[in-house]
């Protein structure tokens, strides 16, 4: 399982929280590219929804992440 910021992007509209069967069942209804399927296919499933896509892949950019000023625009 590999995520990058592209293919991470496609879960950002999500219906967070969402288990794994939703997160899959969401990716396929909005076309997502397949390797977005394949990685979710690959999380462990507990049974538990996930929170947002942080809990997915920990290392996915926050707005606190880019280094500009909203206000000030």
């Amino acid at each position: 399982m590999y995520w990058t910021l592209e293919l991470a992007s496609y879960l950002e509209d999500a219906p967070w929280p969402a288990t794994k069967d939703e997160l899959i069942d969401f990716s396929v209804r909005s076309g997502t590219p397949l390797e977005v399927i394949e990685n979710l296919q690959e999380l462990e499933d507990d049974g538990q929804p996930y929170e947002s896509i942080e809990e997915i892949w920990p290392d996915y950019p926050s707005k606190d992440d880019f280094f500009f000023n909203e206000d000030e625009y």
